[in-house]
């Protein structure tokens, strides 16, 4: 694929787990901005647009296993990973993270005041994700399975209580936004995730547990937004057409 700085940055990240991490590794948000072009993406991130097309064309190797596979394993098998996978990581880790701010806080708050504001934001956002889980293991996955059955044939879809999966795919997107925007503004606090002079090493193992909590958000938001989502409205209407 050619990249140029119209491209959306959402085909960018769908066409190979490299060139996903060059955008990862250089601050472009290729999941809740996906729709966003390189150019606009790359202004936003006060990157070089430039730059960042000559690491994809140097990079430029396909499509990985990973968009083979979710790009046409059944929907069924993708709400699964995500539950599995980004769901069960997010709860692991809301705990961890959270013994690790309020040590840290107790150590090295009263020099390090940013440390208080990073609890904050962190509690913030992993409030928000919980609730915005609970919503799609109990109401969107279940339905977008059902749409899935019976776009192959195995029963009515019968009309669900919001009219239509776009309905709470929007809700679910903007909860990514809220997600993604908290988290850059813990990204912003901790100086990019970069430790204090006089940091201890549980200090240093809670940035690195952030920064690895934001690149599973862009992971997971990419499957949902890019993905999961398009193909299950795309399927309902077909369901719906056909009558």
């Amino acid at each position: 694929m050619n990249f140029s700085n119209e491209t959306k940055v959402k085909d960018i990240a769908l066409s190979s787990p490299a060139a996903r991490q060059i955008l990862e590794n250089a601050g472009v948000d290729f999941c809740c901005g996906g729709g966003k072009s390189v150019h606009e993406a790359c202004l936003e991130a006060n990157v070089p647009a430039e730059e960042i097309l000559k690491r994809l064309h140097e990079n430029n190797k396909g499509a990985g296993p990973e968009e083979i596979i979710w790009s046409s394993k059944p929907l069924a098998e993708l709400t699964q990973h995500i539950r599995e996978r980004h769901h069960r990581y997010v709860r692991e880790t809301n705990a961890r993270v959270r013994l690790l701010l309020e040590k840290v806080k107790i150590r090295h708050g009263e020099n390090h005041r940013e440390i208080a504001a990073i609890e904050g934001l962190f509690l913030e956002v992993s409030q928000e994700m919980i609730m915005h889980m609970q919503k799609e293991e109990q109401i969107l996955f279940p339905y977008i399975d059902a749409i899935e059955r019976s776009a192959n044939g195995n029963g009515s879809l019968e009309r669900p209580f919001f009219q239509t999966v776009q309905n709470p795919i929007h809700a679910m997107m903007k909860d990514h936004d809220s997600a993604g925007d908290l988290m850059k503004q813990i990204r912003k606090a901790s100086s990019e995730y970069t430790a204090p002079a006089d940091a201890c090493t549980s200090y240093q193992a809670l940035y690195q547990e952030l920064r690895e909590f934001e690149a599973d958000l862009h992971q997971h938001v990419h499957l949902e937004n890019n993905i999961l989502f398009p193909r299950a409205v795309e399927m309902e209407a077909a369901v719906v057409q056909r009558g």
